[in-house]
Parts: C-alpha cells; sequence; structure tokens
C-alpha cells in the first residue's frame, strides 16, 4: 500500500478553524484513501474529522504533517498541501 506524507505551515491568520477545517475535510473525503493529520509529531487524528482536526489547535505558523495511505495518496496529499498552502482560499 503506498503511503506519502508531507509536512507544511499553517500560514492563513486563523489556523484550522471550523471553514478551513470543514475545506480540508471536503477535499481529504473526497479521495478514497486514509488520510491523517499529526502536529508537532504528537497528536494524530483523522483527516475527515471536522472536529478532530480543530482539536489540533493548529495556530497560524504551525506546521501540520498530512498523511495518506491507499492508490492516490500522493495525489491527495499534493491536493490537500495545496489547500494549505493557499490559506484554504482565505486571508
Amino acid at each position: 500500500m503506498n503511503e506519502v506524507s508531507r509536512t507544511v505551515q499553517i500560514t492563513n491568520r486563523r489556523g484550522l478553524h471550523a471553514r478551513a477545517s470543514a475545506k480540508f475535510v471536503t477535499l481529504a473525503s473526497a479521495h478514497p484513501v486514509e488520510v491523517s493529520v499529526t502536529k508537532d509529531g504528537s497528536d494524530h487524528v483523522t483527516g475527515t474529522s471536522i472536529m478532530g482536526l480543530m482539536m489540533l489547535g493548529a495556530a497560524m505558523g504551525d506546521a501540520i504533517t498530512i498523511s495518506a495511505k491507499g492508490d492516490g495518496a500522493e495525489h491527495t496529499v499534493a491536493a490537500l498541501a495545496e489547500l494549505v498552502e493557499a490559506k484554504f482560499g482565505e486571508d
């Protein structure tokens, strides 16, 4: 099974708040892979849980690691990283 990870920095002012988390979950759920997100190497949540992502408390300047397992993992991680780097379409 293919597994890919990438670390990105949160650059939008409000961090992983409800709307940003919802956009992330919508994109993650559109792909047939298992997505997880970690912050500071310790907190680990599923990438398809809005509440889980919000509980990470990822603020502007924090780094998160996006991981995916399954066919299409590389494409999924790239798309999610692009969303984060584009500030979730905010700011």
